[in-house]
């Protein structure tokens, strides 16, 4: 005995399938900046030092004088001069005052001339010139205010949005061939 048999057949669907890639677009615009800085306030303020020289003292030594000081320097020593000759006559009037009939004759001129003109020894010593101290400083020092204010930069930034562009992607499909089961009993 024969049973009956089942034949199954089946035919596969076939798609065609169309695929639009989806697309996208991003740009990041760079921000838009200011920056200003603007100049910091620099006042400075200063006095002046002050130095004071006196050498009056070393001109003095170097026989440097005004002309005031130099005419009193003058009269005083030829004041003295004059003193000192009238009281150098005297003495030598009152020399020959003395010696005079005492047989010496001529003798008591030529010592007198000898008084007068010998050799004179003159004081040999090392002088410094100026003197030691004798130039005074003074000085004053000045001095250096500086102030500063600072400024603040201003800075004005404003963040651009990105560019987004978006194109979705499309997918279209056709039915080429439907599927198909076909059933047959064999007997």
């Amino acid at each position: 005995m024969r049973l009956p048999q089942i034949q199954i057949h089946t035919t596969d669907a076939k798609l065609n399938l169309h695929i639009a890639k989806p697309q996208q677009y991003i740009k990041q615009p760079k921000a838009t900046q200011h920056i200003e800085q603007p100049a910091a306030i620099l006042e400075i303020n200063t006095t002046r030092g002050v130095l004071r020289v006196d050498s009056t003292q070393a001109r003095r030594d170097l026989g440097m004088i005004g002309p005031i000081e130099a005419t009193k320097n003058a009269a005083e020593e030829g004041s003295q001069a004059a003193l000192s000759g009238a009281a150098r006559r005297a003495r030598e009037g009152r020399q020959m005052m003395l010696s005079a009939g005492k047989g010496q004759g001529r003798s008591t001129i030529q010592n007198i001339a000898k008084q007068n003109h010998g050799p004179h020894r003159v004081q040999f010593n090392i002088k410094f010139v100026p003197s030691v101290g004798s130039v005074k400083i003074d000085y004053t020092p000045g001095t250096t205010d500086v102030n500063i204010q600072r400024r603040e930069p201003i800075i004005d930034a404003k963040v651009n949005k990105p560019i987004h562009e978006y194109t979705p992607g499309k997918v279209t499909g056709t039915m080429v061939q439907r599927p198909d089961v076909d059933i047959d009993v064999i007997i």
